[in-house]
C-alpha cells in the first residue's frame, strides 16, 4: 500500500461499493459469470456484506445456483471452506441449493 494511502478497516460499505462486485466479468469467456461474480464477491465482502450483495445480485435476474465447470454451485464450493458458516448461511437464505 502507498504511504499516503489510509488503511481503512471496519468502515461500512455503502450500497455502490457492494454493488461494484457486479461489475466483475471472467477472463475466460467459459466460466459462468455469475459464478465469477459470487466467487469475487466471497473474496472482497464481508460477511454481511456478502449477505447485502445476493439481495442485489438476485434482484439483478443473477443466478445464485450457478454452477462451475465440475456442476457444483457457490453453496458446495464454500461448504468446503472452513471459515464460511455465515457465508453459506447467506446463500441459503436466498435460496442457494446443492445440485446433485
Amino acid at each position: 500500500m502507498r504511504k499516503d494511502k489510509k488503511k481503512v478497516v471496519g468502515e461500512p460499505m455503502s450500497d455502490e461499493q457492494v454493488a461494484v462486485f457486479m461489475t466483475f466479468r471472467p477472463r475466460d469467456a467459459g466460466e459462468s459469470v455469475d459464478l465469477y461474480m459470487l466467487t469475487r464477491a466471497y473474496r472482497g465482502l464481508r460477511a454481511h456484506d456478502f449477505a447485502r450483495f445476493l439481495e442485489m445480485f438476485q434482484a439483478a435476474g443473477h443466478d445464485v445456483n450457478a454452477v462451475d465447470a465440475d456442476g457444483r454451485t457457490m453453496l458446495q464450493i464454500l461448504r468446503e471452506h472452513a471459515q464460511a458458516e455465515e457465508y453459506v448461511a447467506a446463500l441459503e437464505a436466498v435460496g442457494a441449493r446443492a445440485i446433485d
